[in-house]
């Protein structure tokens, strides 16, 4: 057990040390360099960066990013950051996926019971603030990500930052 403890301070302190070089950096390099996962990264931000709710708000959090207009999903593996603005489908569920298909750029099949945990961030990245809802699955990775826009001057989008602070309060 003691060994356990260890290993778990071990990843925290390496988690701490990468964070504390780049503490607006991309989570899932900074996760990298400290060779734990983005979920341990986002445990460790500062009080309030990072609020997990369970998964079982899913519909609920989804059915209120639907309503947001578009938004910029990003999806990040270790071979490629996908970045796609459009609105969010409704959804449906259907042969053991949650099918999104509409009128939007965005669009396909997510595994919707491989989520454990939806993370409100809302942190600085590169010297500005971004606001963003992460569906996490078991391996401690985000399956995708919703952020809140940007205008032309790089601004978050007021309303949607309404909409994420809104959401995020009703969903603790």
């Amino acid at each position: 057990m003691e060994t356990l403890t260890q290993t778990a301070d071990d990843r925290r302190q390496r988690a701490l040390a990468a964070l504390a070089e780049k503490p607006d950096g991309v989570i899932e390099q900074i996760a990298a360099k400290a060779d734990v996962t983005p979920a341990e990264v986002l445990a460790i931000l500062p009080e309030g960066a990072a609020m997990l709710v369970p998964s079982e708000h899913w519909e609920p959090i989804w059915k209120d990013l639907t309503s947001w207009g578009e938004i910029l999903m990003i999806v990040h593996t270790d071979d490629i950051v996908l970045e796609v603005e459009g609105s969010l489908p409704e959804g449906s569920e259907g042969h053991g996926w949650f099918n999104i298909h509409g009128d939007s750029p965005i669009g396909g099949h997510i595994r919707k019971e491989r989520c454990v945990s939806i993370a409100f961030v809302d942190r600085g990245f590169h010297g500005r603030r971004s606001c963003s809802v992460w569906f996490m699955n078991a391996e401690g990775k985000a399956m995708f990500k919703v952020f809140v826009r940007r205008d032309k001057e790089r601004n978050l989008l007021e309303g949607q930052v309404s909409r994420f602070e809104a959401l995020r309060l009703s969903a603790i």
